[in-house]
């Protein structure tokens, strides 16, 4: 009976290591963000790549190292083990979605209803 709870718990903690990721795995991350905080400095910084096409790299690049770093520091990914983590966290992205674009309505709104066009600043303050 030990032998068989000394395996489970030599497995389990072979997956929790799995799980949390190695030295390996680390300094691969690190590199590979090193990376692209260079390709993204570079893209501000040299005249290589077209000023039009500026953004949309920096955009590119900014999607790239947030993969690189939920994959390789926060282990989300698609392993059954972190199935739980990559839920929470894409339901919490969702819902901070929600709040800045529902945010950004009703700011909107109240900004096109609050002050007619057709009304100056100094026509609505000597009205009131």
């Amino acid at each position: 009976m030990s032998t068989s709870l000394s395996h489970h718990a030599t497995a389990h903690a072979h997956a929790d290591a799995e799980a949390h990721g190695d030295m390996k795995s680390y300094f691969i991350g690190f590199v590979l963000s090193l990376a692209l905080t260079a390709a993204s400095f570079g893209t501000v910084m040299s005249p290589i790549v077209p000023h039009a096409w500026r953004l949309g790299s920096i955009v590119a690049l900014c999607v790239a190292q947030l993969l690189v770093q939920l994959s390789y520091f926060l282990h989300l990914g698609t392993a059954k083990s972190q199935a739980q983590n990559t839920a929470i966290f894409v339901c919490t992205g969702f819902l901070i979605a929600v709040v800045v674009a529902g945010s950004l309505w009703v700011m909107h709104n109240a900004d096109v209803n609050m002050m007619p066009d057709s009304m100056s600043v100094q026509a609505a303050l000597h009205h009131v």
